[in-house]
């Protein structure tokens, strides 16, 4: 009787949920869009684009469009407005500790800010995962998330984060955080990782270089992507990077290649000499010359060290870090054409309006002296080929998720016009920015 009372409930339909993305044959018009498609450097005029549903289905002059894409769709008049891909946040902790009210508080204002997908590097995936779930089903307002299990050498489990994020188990030893030695069965330990239905290993710290490229290869072998903080103590970025991972995270941490004298593990991190940057340092020319050639992306993060310095100051100890040198060290990779997203590892308080992603932005053009059009890529295609999404987000482009944010300002004139949000469109639906009301 139990098994048929199950059919029963499962051939009920399923309310629609407030969120979710508009059906198939739900057709948009956005008119008269000033276009920045987040690929090309020309700025395009008096553009159209068409979605049906969650997915774009054309761009075209607006005096091009025809009667047939015009027919029984909605039409929204975007004159005198810009329209760019949503952006992504490269770099966020959701979960550590577990807080729901908190993550949703912060994910809704992430959505009504224009940013339509997040990175989540590493967190209780128990949570994560839910979250995720609800995001893409539209229970929530809130970006697509994705997300990475960490792995770690055995001496990194004695930092606190590692039991908040296994409570109620052992840090280390569930699928989502894994210790890993020689003795690891590799084949299975990604598998498990897999499991959690994580798009990503993180390789996080405490493992020596060819351990490092033993997991990446398994990963990729399995079809996930390796996500790894730029030095993995010990080892140094250019075994990190030679390793084939597909991202790197924090500026900083690439300065230890360096440097004579390095950390040999994670929690015995010093202060990088900032003294050896100066001017162009010649060894990490050689190390971005590298990330170049294998296509490496770089989470540059320069936002955290505002935390870094905050930290230090109240401690008294020198920061391990700071903002300027961040900003030096991403500014040598971008003129070296190392692909940069936009990162930040790191929040704003929930009473400000605007997230943290905002601030990497003018942080990127000022002390990385990127280009507004380049702060815009990092924001949108390099964002989207962080998280492994680039074949479906990143760019307004046919066939890719309607993934879009409204800006009233213009952004290549100013970066800071990227703060002036209207509208985000996330996989066809809209949410207005006049409509958010912050979590109470």
């Amino acid at each position: 009787m139990r098994s048929l009372a199950f059919l029963a409930a499962a051939s009920v339909s399923v309310a629609a949920h407030p969120f979710e993305p508009p059906a198939s044959g739900s057709r948009t018009v956005y008119r008269h869009a000033t276009l920045i498609d987040g690929v090309s450097t020309e700025v395009q005029r008096d553009i159209a684009v068409v979605t049906d549903g969650e997915r774009i289905v054309a761009v075209v002059p607006d005096a091009a469009l025809t009667t047939t894409q015009l027919t029984g769709a909605k039409s929204v008049d975007l004159a005198g407005r810009y329209l760019l891909p949503g952006y992504v946040d490269t770099h966020q902790h959701i979960a550590t500790p577990p807080d729901r009210t908190d993550a949703e508080a912060r994910l809704k204002r992430d959505i009504y800010s224009g940013i339509t997908a997040t990175r989540d590097m590493a967190d209780d995936l128990r949570h994560v995962g839910d979250i995720a779930r609800a995001a893409r089903v539209g229970e929530i307002a809130s970006p697509d998330i994705y997300y990475a299990a960490l792995m770690a050498g055995p001496s990194f489990f004695d930092d606190p984060r590692t039991q908040a994020i296994a409570e109620g188990a052992v840090a280390g030893k569930v699928p989502w955080e894994q210790s890993v030695d020689a003795s690891t069965d590799l084949s299975l330990a990604v598998a498990q990782a897999k499991g959690t239905y994580a798009t990503a290993v993180k390789i996080y710290a405490n493992l020596p270089g060819g351990q490092v490229g033993r997991i990446t290869n398994e990963a990729h072998r399995q079809g996930m992507r390796v996500w790894a903080h730029g030095m993995v103590f010990p080892a140094t970025p250019v075994e990190v990077v030679d390793a084939g991972v597909d991202t790197v995270s924090h500026s900083c941490y690439l300065a230890y290649q360096a440097m004579e004298t390095r950390p040999e593990a994670y929690q015995k991190r010093f202060p990088v000499d900032a003294a050896l940057f100066a001017n162009d340092n010649p060894a990490m020319a050689a190390l971005f010359a590298d990330m170049k050639h294998r296509g490496t992306i770089l989470d540059a993060t320069v936002h955290v060290y505002r935390e870094v310095e905050a930290a230090a100051r109240k401690s008294g100890k020198p920061p391990l870090c700071t903002v300027a040198l961040a900003g030096r060290l991403t500014n040598q990779a971008y003129r070296l054409g190392v692909r940069i997203s936009t990162g930040t590892d790191g929040d704003t308080p929930l009473s400000d309006p605007l997230p943290s992603l905002f601030d990497e932005f003018e942080l990127l053009a000022r002390e990385a002296k990127m280009r507004p059009i380049d702060v815009i890529r990092a924001a949108t295609i390099n964002g989207a080929a962080a998280a492994g999404q680039d074949k479906d987000m990143g760019s307004i482009d046919v066939g890719k998720l309607a993934n879009m944010v409204v800006l009233s300002g213009n952004p290549i004139d100013d970066v800071t016009a990227l703060r002036s949000v209207a509208m985000t469109v996330k996989r066809g639906r809209q949410f207005i920015r006049a409509d958010y009301r912050p979590a109470k």
